[in-house]
């Protein structure tokens, strides 16, 4: 299966699942992909909300703008056509599950990887855990892609 279309889902939609996307759709434009991507979250907490600002800088120490993307939360009906649906941890994939998501298309992003959860970094005091919650999204959206046959290319930069 080729794949054409990925949602990212965390809970407030503001640090984890705007990092997922903002990398993906880097690789995504990098190696000429031509990927839908979007991302949510289960809660309404942070709807209309920029990214963390912790989320952002990091985010941008990578060469990735993920400023201008705003929090929203998942619905059903408008979410539904997305090939597959990643969540970052456990308990926004069972979010996922019980509003009725076709359960072969919901994954944890840890599935790519020993099935971890990405922790939330919005509880971190300094900018340490943001950057290894990006270093463990990129590593396992590598992962991801390759399972899907979307290698990437090395540039000649």
């Amino acid at each position: 299966m080729k794949l054409k279309s990925v949602l990212f889902v965390c809970l407030g939609n503001i640090c984890r699942s705007p990092l997922a996307e903002g990398i993906a759709r880097h690789l995504s434009e990098k190696n000429h992909w031509n990927l839908k991507i979007d991302s949510c979250g289960t809660s309404s907490f942070h709807r209309g909300e920029p990214p963390h600002h912790k989320s952002i800088k990091i985010a941008q120490k990578h060469n990735i703008d993920i400023s201008l993307l705003r929090s929203r939360p998942i619905n059903i009906y408008d979410d539904m056509d997305f090939e597959i649906v990643i969540a970052m941890d456990s308990q926004n994939k069972k979010d996922i599950l019980a509003l009725g998501f076709d359960r072969n298309k919901v994954f944890k992003l840890g599935d790519f990887g020993n099935g971890e959860d990405i922790p939330d970094p919005y509880y971190y005091k300094d900018d340490e855990g943001f950057a290894k919650v990006y270093d463990l999204i990129e590593s396992l959206l590598y992962s991801m892609f390759a399972s899907y046959g979307l290698h990437d290319k090395p540039t000649n930069d």
